[in-house]
């Protein structure tokens, strides 16, 4: 039986380059090898490229999305995004994949285009009702009115590029004087930045899946950062945050949050595995943000969760590819 030829794309051009490298080699070495032959494709702008176990770099045509090696045109049944940030989260590389009709995991180009920013998904998620915090959105090209920006979001406030992830580039502002320096560190990651007013509670975190057809929701982890707040040193370095999964909170609160979480997964037309983070307190669940394409190394929330569920990476990854296939 001919084996399903699949290309995990990697990379990609934001600051989550190595996160996205070593996410794609966790589902390279746990794709189902009886059924898959995967490829690792490497994005670095211009240039998509598969190195051979033999060290020999091949370029992807993207006229079609193939490779040509040993005189031999591989074409690609699907295409496992392992991209975090562009052009993997962001709609670019579905919109492409979608012309070219190959089949790939992760949500679709408008979804991923509309949850990447910031600003345009937390006004949709509170016009389902969910909870978000006081925003401001700053374009690069427009005067800035710092001022304006504080009363509206209040003190302490976080500041951060509208489209990215991992944290790259976010500030906590508790003075209106570090608000200029925090807005410039995070124009250099975007041309937009959001500044959010600081909501208190505790952090926790949702995967959903889809499992046979129908939503589920994963159990929840609570983020315990040992740094101010959940940045990219926490998210990354060892020792820096405590991930408890399950979640020890309240069974009504983690109710609610995973059936908010299978909501906005259905309306946001999400495919895939997909992480909600939230904060909660005593006045309810505040919606934080959705990562489409979550995490997958070793120390990332979503496996994590599987594994309390018992699902493996294996079936993990073979879930999300049998739902692209299926499409």
């Amino acid at each position: 039986m001919m084996k399903i030829r699949i290309a995990i794309a990697a990379g990609g051009d934001s600051g989550e380059y190595e996160i996205s490298i070593k996410s794609a080699t966790v589902v390279e070495q746990h794709l189902d090898t009886d059924i898959y032959e995967p490829y690792l494709i490497i994005f670095r702008g211009n240039e998509w490229s598969y190195t051979s176990a033999e060290g020999n770099k091949y370029l992807v045509n993207r006229d079609d999305f193939s490779l040509f090696i040993n005189d031999e045109k591989i074409i690609f049944d699907a295409v496992f995004i392992a991209i975090h940030g562009t052009p993997g989260e962001d709609g670019k590389l579905q919109g492409y994949l979608d012309m070219l009709d190959i089949p790939y995991t992760a949500c679709g180009r408008t979804t991923s285009a509309i949850t990447f920013n910031k600003y345009y998904c937390n006004r949709l998620v509170r016009s389902f009702g969910v909870n978000v915090a006081p925003s401001v959105l700053f374009r690069n090209e427009k005067v800035i009115d710092f001022e304006e920006a504080v009363k509206t979001t209040g003190l302490p406030c976080f500041v951060k590029p509208n489209s990215g992830g991992s944290s790259v580039g976010m500030s906590k502002v508790t003075d209106p004087s570090e608000l200029p320096a925090a807005v410039h560190k995070a124009f250099g990651e975007d041309q937009q930045v959001l500044v959010e007013g600081f909501i208190p509670g505790r952090e926790i975190t949702c995967g959903v899946i889809t499992l046979e057809g129908n939503v589920h929701s994963l159990p929840l982890t609570e983020i315990i950062p040992r740094n101010d707040f959940f940045d990219f040193e926490a998210k990354y370095a060892d020792g820096m945050a405590e991930e408890v999964t399950p979640a020890d909170i309240p069974s009504k609160t983690e109710q609610q949050c995973r059936t908010i979480s299978e909501m906005l997964y259905e309306k946001l037309d999400c495919r895939g595995f997909v992480r909600f983070d939230y904060i909660f307190n005593e006045s309810g669940i505040y919606f934080l943000e959705v990562n489409t394409v979550p995490g997958l190394s070793p120390s990332s929330i979503v496996p994590r969760q599987a594994a309390v569920d018992g699902i493996s990476l294996k079936e993990l990854f073979s879930l999300s590819l049998q739902q692209a296939l299926s499409r």
